[in-house]
């Protein structure tokens, strides 16, 4: 059970869920802030262009009493388009600029070996260690290999 717990409090802490949480809530009132945009100075412009409340309103018929509305589908797009250009002009672009800046100041750092490759270099290290001490002036000393036999060294077979 505890196990369960250190995952969930793994997931809620990390980076990824933080970021999105953050996210939700500045869209919340990101949103309020283009509502009012939109009412406060789209919509009497709107009014003022085409008599018209709001976009909801303009290009509006009605069918056998099946309300048809383009200046609805018109306001969404609008609201979409204001909120995707303020996002990109104040936070996405902004950003990119920042992150180009960073990357420009840094190299890139040479990846480090794996854990295999490093234990690998540490044996190599320890045995020419091991080969420099045993060797004296003239070389290695004969004697017999791992099997027994004689060794190459000089005075050797």
């Amino acid at each position: 059970m505890q196990n369960v717990f250190n995952g969930f409090k793994d997931f809620v802490l990390r980076g990824n869920a933080i970021d999105l949480a953050v996210g939700v809530v500045i869209g919340a009132a990101f949103t309020q802030v283009v509502t009012a945009i939109v009412d406060g100075l789209i919509n009497p412009l709107v009014a003022a262009i085409f008599g018209k409340q709001d976009l909801s309103k303009v290009w509006t018929f009605e069918v056998n009493e099946a309300i048809f509305s383009f200046g609805l589908v018109l306001d969404a797009l609008f609201k979409f388009l204001c909120v995707a250009a303020a996002l990109y002009f104040v936070i996405v672009l902004p950003m990119n600029h920042l992150a180009a800046r960073r990357k420009k100041g840094e190299e890139a750092a040479p990846a480090a070996p794996a854990e295999d490759v490093l234990v690998l270099q540490e044996i190599r290290d320890l045995l020419a260690a091991q080969n420099a001490r045993g060797a004296g002036p003239a070389g290695p000393a004969t004697g017999t290999g791992p099997f027994g036999g004689p060794t190459d060294g000089p005075g050797g077979p």
